[in-house]
């Protein structure tokens, strides 16, 4: 490993030798020295070394790249540096020192140091989107991770970008239900307008081809925002078709779809088995309460996942028409008012066992 990481150093030694006023053996001295691992000092173990977050703006020249290493005390020597950046005019060497952010570490001698710069070996960051999020939940996240604020990413929602993806629809007050669940990768700053462009990228990629190819009995709209109610009822994966089937033969059949995520979603509120909600909250008038409400809501209430969609697209015919949450991920369905009281009444009575 020594030899590897010094080859560089022995390259250039003829250069140095004669660029060095002190020549032959002090000159050699001197070279070694300056290239050699700053964590190295005094005999210094390089194995646990923290590399250093460094950010090379663009348009920056290699005498400042490397007075910036010098000052973050990932270098010995400026001289050095720009003995080795005039080696590489020199040689002719393809390309040049690249902008970004890198992780740099003073374990590491010039010559590599320089390498990871010339060879733009930047930072790759990501964040990760889950399925069923909601855009303030999305906000949340980034606000903790120190991107930038929940407002400011919430402001950006409601900037609807159809100059660069004219698919979206008509009239769409924020981008909830577009914005596709994943990991995204990045490098540089992350701004909330780039992460926005990535992720309706990925539904573009992902989730657009997918109802271009099918006859789907709903516009875009629609797909997206029942997918968004399926997502947030279905914990189960096997159970997402017949749940999309149930809310499809509402619609159907004019009967309000009846789902307790979009009357949280209304209310800004998440229910759980301790809480949850109350015949005052399911009555509350809304635009999101679709107990009250026939039909779908206004908008998406979530971040549908890719077999949400799937599910969504052209759901099958079935004969429920309820469904029950056990509050363990699974839900009994029941084909009539009848068989879901009783249903309800079971689950009751189990909670209450357990309580």
């Amino acid at each position: 490993m020594l030899i590897k990481r010094f080859s560089k150093g022995l390259m250039v030694l003829a250069l140095v030798l004669l660029a060095l006023s002190a020549g032959g053996w002090q000159g050699w001295r001197w070279w070694l020295g300056a290239i050699a691992p700053v964590a190295a000092a005094d005999g210094e173990s390089t194995g646990e070394t923290a590399s250093v977050r460094l950010e090379i703006p663009a348009g920056s020249t290699a005498q400042q790249i490397g007075e910036t290493l010098k000052t973050e005390g990932l270098i010995r020597s400026t001289e050095a540096w720009n003995l080795w950046t005039r080696w590489q005019t020199w040689q002719r060497r393809e390309g040049s020192f690249q902008a970004g952010t890198y992780a740099l570490s003073p374990a590491e001698p010039l010559p590599d140091i320089a390498d990871q710069i010339w060879r733009g070996e930047v930072v790759q960051n990501s964040f990760t989107i889950p399925e069923g999020w909601t855009i303030q939940q999305m906000a949340e996240y980034f606000e903790e991770q120190g991107y930038f604020s929940a407002e400011a990413f919430v402001a950006a929602t409601k900037q609807i970008p159809r100059d660069r993806f004219p698919w979206l629809p008509e009239a769409l007050p924020m981008l909830e239900g577009f914005l596709f669940p994943d990991t995204y990768q990045f490098t540089g700053e992350l701004t909330p307008d780039l992460a926005i462009d990535q992720m309706l990228r990925r539904f573009e990629q992902a989730a657009l081809p997918l109802y271009d190819k099918n006859q789907s009995p709903y516009s875009l709209m629609e797909w997206v925002t029942l997918a968004s109610i399926v997502e947030k009822e279905a914990v189960v994966q096997e159970e997402r078709p017949t749940i999309a089937s149930v809310f499809a033969r509402r619609l159907r059949e004019g009967i309000p779809l009846g789902a307790d995520p979009t009357v949280e979603y209304g209310l800004g509120i998440r229910q759980t088995v301790e809480q949850p909600l109350t015949y005052a909250q399911v009555q509350m008038p809304s635009p999101y309460n679709t107990y009250i409400n026939p039909g779908l809501t206004p908008t998406p209430i979530a971040a549908p996942g890719l077999a949400s969609l799937e599910a969504s697209l052209n759901p099958g015919d079935t004969e429920y028409l309820f469904f029950m949450a056990r509050y363990d991920g699974t839900h009994i369905f029941s084909r009539t008012l009848a068989e879901h009281e009783a249903a309800k009444s079971a689950v009751d009575a189990e909670l209450s066992k357990q309580n």
